[in-house]
């Protein structure tokens, strides 16, 4: 399908390069609070879609709309450390579920579509009240009024209720949909207090991260975010240890939707789909028979016809690629996946069965670099190093290739050097 790329990564970076002033939008004046604002009520300028499809965030009568499909996030494109913000937010489905992030990574953490940040949720009362006609009793984990708490890698120490998992509110101060609702969120040095309404109910301290981006969550369905606005505060001298990496310009390749920006055919479409955020490679169908020249070469081009390549060429390039094989008896070999790259097949070994992996593939020159679970390049055998065959072409597409066994990928990155 002949479809533009979801966010064209060769034009983006050409964009940024040659017009500066897309990339850095000059500073608001603060008013006479010290707040500026964080959405100009026109269009998304500030923010950047993380992992969703192109009609997820919107610009809708002046606030910004959210479907709330695929579940992902829209970010700000810098990152913040000490801060005030205030939002107002409102469900437009009963029992609507959405969050606020700080302090957040740069993209979705490993196997999920949520950032590792802290996350203020932004929950209807449908979804209790749902919780407690299914179960019969009411919910202990989770409340509709402002919980906090940190995800996927993050970590907090919670005030006032919590069960050890989150900070509950100490009352009830949400409206329910379609009402609009107010959230002032104070984060110091660390620390984070949730105002509902006016006044504070949640929270926690020693966060780490405590510098990162913020970000608007989508999951499940629409809502809507108005005058968010921010005040910034000193510096506590957050450092790398506690900060979020910096985004070096990751490219989402899948909108977790749809397989626009991919090629697809008759036979991709019989092993690939998309499901929850997920891109899913069903198990093959062996050719029957024992095994020949003549089958193995059949085997070989059914293969082929089913790689499914991106739309886009690149380059000099560092991809991300989540991949989790699937589950496997106990002894039993775990299904290996492998990705296409300038006439180079570069496996994606080491993952355990029904467990995502994360892959950080670098091409550079002709040098391949595959590094898994691990922020660290001389980590142990978590790194292998290739070479691209000498006719490799300067430029290709990205493929991913299809396994017997099966398996899933998501949060498919890229960036240029």
């Amino acid at each position: 399908m002949k479809t533009p790329l979801v966010l064209p990564f060769a034009l983006a970076v050409i964009v940024a390069a040659l017009f500066p002033s897309f990339a850095a939008q000059p500073a608001a004046t603060p008013d006479a609070d010290g707040f500026v604002p964080m959405f100009n009520g026109r269009d998304l300028t500030g923010w950047t879609n993380i992992n969703c499809a192109p009609e997820t965030w919107s610009v809708r009568d002046g606030n910004i709309y959210c479907t709330g499909k695929p579940v992902g996030g829209l970010r700000t494109v810098r990152q913040y450390e000490n801060f005030i913000v205030e939002l107002e937010w409102r469900h437009l489905q009963r029992s609507g579920n959405s969050g606020f992030f700080a302090w957040g990574s740069p993209i979705n953490a490993p196997g999920v579509p949520f950032l590792r940040g802290i996350e203020v949720q932004i929950l209807d009362h449908g979804y209790a009240e749902d919780y407690e006609k299914k179960n019969g009793k009411k919910a202990d984990w989770f409340t509709t009024h402002g919980d906090v708490f940190a995800i996927h890698g993050a970590t907090m120490n919670y005030v006032g209720k919590t069960n050890g998992k989150r900070s509950f509110p100490t009352e009830d101060r949400s409206k329910p949909s379609p009402e609009w609702n107010h959230y002032r969120i104070v984060a110091n040095h660390g620390s984070l207090r949730l105002h509902v309404n006016g006044k504070e109910i949640s929270g926690g301290d020693e966060a780490n991260y405590r510098k990162g981006y913020l970000a608007l969550e989508s999951e499940g369905a629409p809502v809507e975010f108005r005058r968010l606005r921010i005040k910034e505060l000193p510096s506590t001298g957050a450092n790398e240890s506690n900060s979020a990496p910096l985004d070096p310009g990751w490219r989402a390749l899948f909108n977790s939707v749809d397989l626009r920006g991919w090629r697809t055919s008759a036979a991709t479409a019989r092993c690939w789909s998309v499901v929850g955020e997920k891109l899913v490679l069903a198990p093959r169908e062996p050719v029957e028979g024992k095994m020949t020249a003549g089958k193995n070469s059949m085997e070989e081009s059914r293969r082929a016809t089913e790689l499914l390549w991106t739309e886009a060429d690149f380059g000099d390039t560092e991809f991300i690629v989540d991949f989790q094989p699937p589950k496997t008896a106990t002894g039993a070999m775990v299904a290996e996946a492998a990705v296409m790259f300038r006439g180079a097949k570069i496996a994606l070994t080491g993952a355990s069965g029904g467990k995502f992996s994360r892959f950080t593939i670098t091409v550079r020159g002709a040098e391949v670099r595959v590094r898994r679970d691990g922020p660290a390049p001389s980590e142990p055998g978590k790194e292998r190093v290739a070479t691209l065959p000498a006719a490799a072409p300067a430029r290709g597409a990205f493929g991913l290739m299809a396994t017997p066994d099966g398996g899933t990928f998501m949060n498919l990155h890229a960036r240029g050097w």
